[in-house]
């Protein structure tokens, strides 16, 4: 079974300011190591103060387009010139609030692989689709979007986050075992074509995630690692998230 490096990723959303770069720098710099991957994705004005920090960097989300009359838009190779290595694709926000379909986050996931950035593509459910039993199908049909325009293969140089729309920004979490269940049909899914890719997909969990619980959810066979969002403007409650991770290597 391949050994599957934790990650951590902080999704600020929007919000942040230089004051707020300049108090998590240190802590985010001090709580790095070779055992885990810390991540984070910062409004687009504030990334170059991060990448020089020595912080490892993603975009919110890229355009699907490479350049063109796309007022307020930014191209994946604007992100990755600015010295990012990933970016998150379908953020459920972008796709309730921004209108997203499957076939857009596919397309986004091509742009920000064809230019070399990792894609870290989000996917669950709404708590209608939960309570109608849904959930699989719907977290299925957002992966297959991107196998069925880029193949299979394209998930190897990828990350997942499962994150239930229900359970962001609400104080809702899935339980450990209710995450677990999900990311290993992931897993499952992936495994029915290519065990190997399956067991070396990192997939992140996303849905209030905090210092109290990231411990438990964390310990789960599937889950590689968190997306953070509000604890992540907290250092205090990054870094014990961070810590938290490291003991599960």
């Amino acid at each position: 079974m391949a050994i599957r490096k934790p990650m951590v990723a902080g999704n600020w959303k929007m919000n942040g300011s230089k004051e707020l770069v300049q108090q998590l720098s240190d802590a985010i710099n001090n709580v790095k190591s070779d055992q885990i991957d810390v991540v984070v994705f910062p409004p687009y004005p504030l990334l170059p103060m991060l990448t020089a920090t020595g912080i490892t960097t993603g975009a919110q989300t890229v355009s699907e387009n490479e350049s063109g009359a796309f007022t307020g838009e930014v191209d994946a190779q604007l992100i990755k010139d600015l010295g990012c290595q990933y970016t998150l694709v379908g953020h459920s926000e972008r796709r309730s609030i921004y209108g997203e379909s499957n076939d857009t986050v596919a397309a986004k996931f091509a742009r920000a692989q064809q230019v070399g950035l990792t894609p870290i593509l989000c996917v669950g459910e709404s708590e209608e689709q939960r309570e109608q039993g849904q959930t699989e199908l719907v977290v299925a049909a957002q992966i297959d979007a991107v196998i069925d325009k880029l193949g299979l293969a394209a998930l190897k140089d990828s990350v997942i986050a499962y994150e239930p729309v229900w359970a962001i920004g609400t104080g809702k979490t899935a339980s450990p075992e209710q995450a677990q269940h999900v990311h290993k049909f992931i897993r499952d899914k992936i495994a029915t074509i290519s065990s190997d890719l399956a067991q070396g997909l990192t997939i992140l969990y996303g849905g209030s995630v905090n210092e109290k619980n990231s411990e438990l959810l964390f310990a789960q066979p599937d889950i590689d690692g968190g997306l953070i969002g509000g604890a992540s403007l907290k250092a205090d409650l990054f870094t014990a998230i961070c810590e938290s991770a490291k003991g599960t290597v």
